[in-house]
């Protein structure tokens, strides 16, 4: 699982190209909209689409769950996990 959040958090710094920011100063549970890194919705858009490039994932852009998945590194790792563990199972 941390190899999943390095690499998660090397889809945000390079899919939304943030100056100053490396995957290191991203902690896995600090929150990705509103504060910690303020992200908005358009990113949320771009990170969506990188994420499923890279892992294969989709996200349902009407689904109220969104909100949850998006809330944190550790909250993308355990949504992607387990929709690769279904694609598996």
């Amino acid at each position: 699982m941390e190899n999943l959040k390095e690499e998660i958090k090397k889809v945000i710094v390079s899919s939304l190209e943030l100056e100053g920011v490396s995957p290191e100063d991203i902690g896995d549970d600090e929150p990705l909209f509103g504060e910690g890194l303020e992200l908005d919705s358009v990113d949320a858009l771009e990170l969506g689409i990188a994420l499923k490039k890279k892992f294969g994932v989709s996200f349902q852009s009407d689904s109220s769950d969104n909100k949850k998945h998006f809330a944190s590194v550790n909250a993308l790792a355990e949504y992607i996990s387990a929709a690769k563990g279904a694609e598996n199972g």
